[in-house]
């Protein structure tokens, strides 16, 4: 398979988003990065659904960080020596991790916790670092989509935009047992509950069926009383 056809072909969307390796229900970029591990509050069941350089270029296609032709040629640029890519996909994965409880705190309206905040912190400092600030209004930093890294970067910045905008109070947490997804909630009611009603809503409603099937059933051995 040559490096064009790994980064143009995303995974085909199954019909449970967990999964997939590009599931993009989040609304937002961050919030589907933070996404790509499934079951995330469930250690029995939780899996990594983007693995690698070509995997995380895939995603960054598909989540609009990057152009396929770009993502090709970035690819190209890591294939020469193996340690820059090794480097750079573990620290997206580092930053994974310290944005899960960063949002968890912001969904739980809690004080995020210090040392991943500081960490967030060290990672905005950088990324701004390394961007460009075009002479345009509006005013806004551009990563560079040269090297793996750059993703990370990118990422940096959108959560930057995230936590600062108005959308902020519409960051929900999906309350499917174990699932633990982000997404922005965009109903007019504000009342979003799943990550997606076809995957996690209709468990929910599998299981209050099958709670209301069990009461009914106890209800009636009740009424029917002892048998002679």
């Amino acid at each position: 398979m040559t490096s064009k056809q790994a980064v143009s072909r995303a995974p085909v969307v199954e019909a449970s988003p967990h999964d997939s390796g590009v599931s993009l229900v989040g609304g937002h970029p961050v919030l589907d990065f933070a996404n790509t591990v499934a079951w995330r509050l469930d250690p029995a069941r939780t899996v990594d659904r983007v693995r690698g350089a070509g995997a995380w270029a895939r995603w960054a296609v598909a989540a609009g960080l990057l152009t396929a032709g770009r993502a090709e040629a970035l690819l190209r640029a890591e294939t020469a020596d193996s340690t820059p890519s090794d480097t750079a996909t573990a620290a997206l994965i580092d930053l994974r991790a310290v944005l899960w409880p960063v949002l968890d705190a912001l969904v739980d309206d809690q004080e995020p916790p210090a040392a991943e905040w500081e960490a967030l912190r060290r990672n905005m400092v950088l990324a701004r670092e390394d961007a460009v600030l075009p002479p345009a209004f509006p005013l806004r930093w551009q990563p560079g989509t040269d090297r793996l890294d750059d993703l990370r970067h990118a990422l940096v910045l959108r959560t930057e935009d995230l936590l600062s905008g108005d959308g902020l109070c519409r960051v929900r947490r999906c309350e499917g047992p174990g699932c633990g997804w982000f997404f922005l909630d965009r109903s007019r009611s504000g009342t979003r509950r799943w990550c997606s009603s076809q995957d996690c809503g209709n468990r929910d409603r599998a299981r209050r069926h099958y709670s209301r099937t069990r009461q009914r059933g106890a209800s009636r051995a009740s009424a029917a009383g002892p048998h002679p």
